[in-house]
Order: C-alpha cells, then structure tokens, then sequence
C-alpha cells in the first residue's frame, strides 16, 4: 500500500506537525549566523555597525567583497588555500587508497603486524615540538609543503577505507584476475568506481581539513605570502589597526567606497567558508553510506 494512502490518526499528525516545526526551528539557527554575516558584508558602513538583527540590508554595497578580492595580501591566500585544499586533498587519497587496498586482502603477508604498526602512531602521538623538528629538519619551514605533506597520511582514515573495501564483494577482482588484471588495474577499474561513498568522505574531511588549517601557517611560515586565508581572517579579528591602515588606502584610491573593519570582516568570513558549503551537497549522499560501511564492517 502507498504511503499516501495510509490515513494518519491525531497524535500522529500533532507529532509531524512538532516535529517540522522543531527541525524547521533548528536549521534556522544554524542558518541565521551564516546570513547575518552575509548581510553585515554587503550592508552600508553606518547598517552594518548598528546594533540590530540584520535580516535584510537597506542599501547593496560590495565594497567589502571588491576590497577583499582586490587586496593582494588577500587574494594570495585564497590561492594558496585553494592549493592547500585541493593538492593536500588529492594527495592524500592517493595514500591512503595505496595504504588500504593491501592492509584489506586477508592473505597479505605480516597483515596483522602492519595493521598494528598503523595503530601505534595513531595512539601516541609525540606532540608538537618534535613535530616541528621534523618537519624543520625535511625543510618544510617556510615552504607550501608543509600544507599537504604532513597531513598527506591519516592512520585512521586509512583502517577506514581498509574496512570499507573489506566489505566489497571479491568474485568481482577473482574474476578480474582470471581475466589478467593486476592489482593497479583492478584498483582502478573496479575498486574505485565501487568506493565511491568512502571515497567522498574522506574527501571531504580532507578539504574541510586543509581548509580550515589556519594552525600550521602560525607554526610553519614567516612569510606573509605563504599564509592562507584562515590566517589572514585571525589576523583580521586580532590586529585591527593593520586592518584599518589597509581600507584607508583602500578608500584613498576609491574614494566613493566606504568600508568598516565590521564589514570587511564579515566579507572575509563569506568568502572563507562559501567554498566548503558548496562542495556538501555534492559529496553529502555518500557520506553516510561510507562512515557506516567503513567503520562498521570489517
């Protein structure tokens, strides 16, 4: 029988009518910070220092996002966020996928001591002094490396994925091997198209990792041009005068373009996190199906 044809009693219909209302309730207060920002960034100067809910702007000014995109300290760490997030990201499917696929057939030599010898780092972890001195000693100081070779290995991504292609049915690489395949081509051709979901996932906390990594520009560079843009946004909040001495000389050259450090922050703040939410509802209908499969079998 059809859903729809199913009659729902009161209490049913009281209970969906609380429970969109609860949910509808919920995403709003999730959503309304991210709107508020928006709308603080393309207000005018005196809307957007007024102590009121900003639910729609009297007046459209980009001169925060011209400002922003404009200013090449700026602009320089979008790029190399963008570099970060996508080489870091890609490189760290490539090892992990390459770290996984052997550690899930059964008949791998010394498989149960390797797989301990990936535990081990993933419990103890010696800090972040000795951190820093390899990475100092590998000459990532001061280097763009140092965004995505670090991160390039995750011990627990890994055993994820190793879980994940645990669970793939194997007549598909038997008959693989009949046919002649070797393993890179079997990887290839059949387990990545059938890894989909795990694959999506990692993915995406990768990017969301390496987008947010403001920590490692704070430890690792010295050179203003090598930051990214997460760090020029804490170096926003945190020096404002810098900030204020920059829009002057922005208003200086474009002198009907008022700005506020307010509403340049609120532009900055758009711009660092719009990349990362559009990319969820690409990857959101593999996500579940990948976390449950990868940490549930195996």
């Amino acid at each position: 029988m059809n859903s729809h044809l199913i009659r729902k009693n009161a209490g049913e219909k009281i209970f969906d009518i609380c429970n969109y209302s609860f949910m509808g309730i919920f995403c709003l207060t999730i959503l309304f910070p991210f709107w508020d920002t928006f709308i603080i960034s393309v207000s005018t100067p005196n809307d957007a220092l007024a102590m009121t809910l900003h639910l729609w702007p009297r007046k459209w000014e980009f001169n925060a996002y011209i400002f922003a995109l404009t200013n090449p300290n700026i602009y320089m760490a979008l790029l190399i966020s963008v570099y970060s997030a996508i080489i870091g990201t890609a490189l760290h499917l490539v090892v992990v996928l390459f770290a996984a696929y052997p550690l899930s057939k059964k008949d791998l030599p010394f498989r149960n001591q390797l797989t301990v010898f990936y535990l081990i780092p993933m419990f103890f972890d010696g800090g972040l002094i000795p951190s820093y001195i390899i990475n100092r000693s590998l000459g990532l100081v001061n280097n763009l490396l140092v965004y995505i070779l670090p991160s390039a290995v995750g011990i627990f991504v890994i055993l994820l994925v190793r879980n994940f292609l645990m669970s793939l049915d194997k007549s598909l690489e038997e008959s693989a091997y009949i046919d002649g395949a070797g393993h890179f081509k079997i990887l290839y051709f059949i387990i990545l198209p059938l890894s989909k979901p795990i694959i999506a996932t990692v993915a995406l906390w990768s990017m969301v990792a390496h987008w947010n990594d403001w920590f490692t520009s704070l430890i690792y560079i010295r050179d203003d041009k090598k930051i990214v843009l997460q760090m020029v946004l804490r170096r926003m909040i945190d020096d404002a005068n810098k900030v204020v001495q920059e829009m002057a000389a922005f208003t200086a050259v474009n002198q009907n373009k008022r700005l506020t450090p307010r509403t340049t922050q609120a532009a900055v703040t758009i711009i660092t996190v719009f990349p990362i939410v559009c990319s969820y509802p690409f990857l959101q209908k593999y996500f579940v199906k990948g976390i449950m499969i990868g940490s549930l079998k195996g």
